[in-house]
């Protein structure tokens, strides 16, 4: 079951019942049995529950898990963004959430995937709760994510990187790599084509999951084995 179907069947099954607890004892069945990754956040968006395979994938305890805000789960580079788009099904504003994500796994490697949340509206109408759903990335028996080859990037390529990790905006990378706007772009475009991601905040995150940066350094540094 994919992540779009599952997502809409929650969603339309949350709408019918309408009763939050009905609501999460029908989304517990649906994706426990599925072997999708799940978990339920309050308002203040920590986790109350989480299904045995979220927990395994974060390689957590549910005393660790539930009780923490769950982007202490993700890496930080994706945390901002993703309280924010978290927040927007909180506030009503929208009724599902989609992002790419990076996740921390305590002892073993990082990983990569897509995050979906959908609200869910109790008796009164309002948001009480949020379901999140988390599908990673495929990884090889080591748990590494799967590539072409290790020397994905090139010099001009690994810089650019580096810059929009670290925030640096496209007119200074223009000017620090002596290119053109245009040129930067290109390459930003170019990156995120090879590392599949959908914009900048997605590029980060996939670089850090695939161990592309050094950990510990900033600014940003590719590490040399990545570069061709």
């Amino acid at each position: 079951m994919s992540v779009d179907v599952a997502a809409a069947a929650m969603h339309d099954s949350v709408s019918a019942v309408r009763k939050v607890d009905d609501a999460q004892e029908l989304v517990r069945s649906l994706f426990d049995q599925s072997g999708i990754c799940v978990a339920t956040l309050d308002s203040s968006l920590r986790v109350t529950e989480a299904n045995s395979r979220l927990l395994r994938l974060f390689g957590r305890s549910a005393a660790d898990a539930c009780g923490r805000t769950f982007v202490e789960l993700l890496h930080p580079s994706v945390r901002d963004s993703v309280t924010q788009g978290l927040g927007r099904l909180l506030d009503g504003q929208k009724g599902r959430f989609s992002s790419q994500i990076a996740g921390l796994r305590s002892g073993e490697p990082d990983f990569s995937g897509e995050l979906t949340g959908v609200a869910v509206v109790g008796e009164a109408g309002k948001v009480q709760r949020i379901m999140v759903i988390v599908r990673p990335e495929q990884t090889d028996r080591t748990g590494h994510m799967l590539s072409s080859g290790r020397k994905l990037l090139t010099d001009m390529d690994a810089r650019i990187l580096e810059g929009v990790a670290a925030g640096v905006s496209t007119v200074q990378l223009a000017s620090m790599l002596h290119l053109s706007r245009g040129g930067v772009e290109y390459h930003v475009t170019t990156l995120l084509r090879r590392l599949k991601a959908k914009n900048r905040p997605a590029l980060v995150s996939k670089a850090y999951s695939m161990g592309l940066f050094g950990v510990g350094s900033w600014p940003p540094r590719v590490l040399p084995a990545y570069v061709k």
